[in-house]
C-alpha cells in the first residue's frame, strides 16, 4: 500500500475512529452469515451462539459466554469486534434489542434449499423467499456512513472505472449504464487487461469500483489496487469485509447473501444484494446531481420512446 490514508486498515474503516457506527440489532445475524465462513472454529461457535439464542447469550458475562461456547473471553471480544461492536457490551445491548423485537412477533428466519425434485411452485416460494432474506440482510447490514461517502465520490468524479468478472459483471455494467443515463462518465470493464490498462489512467477526483462477492478476485483486485495507487477514491462492494479487495478500498459497501447449495450458487444470491447496493448508490447519486439528472433521464427515455410503441 502507497496511501497514507490505507492506515486505516490496521482500525477503523472509511475515516477517522469511530466513523463506522455498530450495526442496528436487526443486522448481528445478517453480519453472522455473512462473516461466519471468514471466522475461525471458536469465533464460529460464539457467533452462531448470539445469533441462534440472543435473549440468552445478553444475560451472560463475557466469562460467561466464553464458558458456554468453550472459547476464551478474548475470542469473544474479538468476535464482537469483527461483527462491527466496539466491545463486549455493546454487543450484549445489541442482543438485548434483537430478542426484544424477536418477542414482538417477528418470525425467526429459516433457511430453504431447493431440492431435485421440488415441484415449481415450491421453487418459486423457495427462491423467493431467498432473495427477500438476502435484500433484508444487506439492507440492514449496509453502512450508511460508508455509503454515503461512495455516493458523495461518485457524484463529483470526473470519472468512474467499474471492475467485475462474471456475475459480478454484470452488476458492474448495471451501474455503469445507471450512470451512464444521467450524464456521468463510467466504464465498467470484464477484461481483467483493458481493466488494468484503463486503470493507469485514473488520478484523483476519479473513483474506482470493485464489485466481488468472495472479495478475493485477483481479476478485480488488481485493477483496483493501481488505482489506488494512483490516487483514485477506490470502493469495493464485496460479501466478505474481510477479504484482501478491502485492503484498496477507502470505501466498503458491505453485500450479505444466501446459504449456497447445490441448485443456488452463492453468485445467484450474491447478484440480488449487489444490485441493491447499486441502486442505493445510483439514487444517492441522482438525488445529488437531481437538476442535471432528471433532465438527462428523460432526454434518454424520450430518445428510445419511438422504440416502444406499437
Amino acid at each position: 500500500m502507497t496511501r497514507d490514508v490505507k492506515e486505516i486498515f490496521a482500525g477503523e474503516r472509511g475515516g477517522p475512529a469511530g466513523a463506522s457506527t455498530p450495526p442496528a440489532p436487526a443486522a448481528l445475524a445478517a453480519k453472522v452469515r455473512t462473516l461466519g465462513p471468514s471466522m475461525t472454529r471458536s469465533m464460529r461457535r460464539v457467533a452462531e451462539a448470539v445469533a441462534g439464542d440472543p435473549a440468552g447469550c445478553a444475560a451472560l458475562t463475557v466469562t460467561g459466554l466464553a464458558e458456554l461456547t468453550g472459547t476464551s473471553e478474548a475470542t469473544v471480544v474479538r468476535t464482537a469486534r469483527l461483527l462491527g461492536y466496539p466491545g463486549y457490551r455493546d454487543l450484549r445491548l445489541a442482543l438485548a434489542g434483537l430478542a426484544a423485537q424477536q418477542q414482538s412477533g417477528r418470525a425467526p428466519a429459516i433457511t430453504t434449499d431447493i431440492a431435485v425434485d421440488d415441484p415449481i411452485a415450491d421453487v418459486i416460494a423457495k427462491l423467493a423467499y431467498d432473495e427477500q432474506q438476502t435484500l433484508a440482510d444487506t439492507a440492514a447490514g449496509l453502512d450508511t456512513v460508508q455509503l454515503g461517502a461512495a455516493v458523495a465520490a461518485l457524484t463529483t468524479a470526473r470519472r468512474t472505472d467499474v471492475y467485475g468478472v462474471g456475475a459480478s459483471g454484470l452488476v458492474a455494467q448495471d451501474l455503469t449504464q445507471k450512470l451512464l443515463r444521467i450524464g456521468l462518465i463510467a466504464h465498467a470493464h470484464s477484461d481483467p487487461h483493458l481493466a488494468v490498462t484503463n486503470a493507469v489512467q485514473l488520478r484523483a477526483g476519479d473513483v474506482a469500483v470493485a464489485v466481488t462477492h468472495s472479495g478475493s478476485t485477483g481479476d478485480v483486485i488488481e485493477p483496483l489496487r493501481v488505482a489506488f495507487e494512483r490516487g483514485a477514491t477506490t470502493v469495493a462492494i464485496t460479501g466478505r469485509p474481510d477479504g484482501p479487495v478491502t485492503q484498496y478500498a477507502d470505501h466498503v459497501l458491505t453485500t450479505s447473501t444466501a446459504r449456497e447449495s447445490e441448485l443456488r450458487p452463492a453468485a445467484m444470491s450474491s447478484r440480488t444484494g449487489q444490485l441493491l447496493v447499486v441502486d442505493c448508490l445510483f439514487v444517492g447519486v441522482a438525488q445529488r446531481t437531481y437538476e442535471t439528472a432528471a433532465p438527462a433521464l428523460s432526454a434518454s427515455y424520450e430518445a428510445l420512446a419511438h422504440r416502444h410503441r406499437s
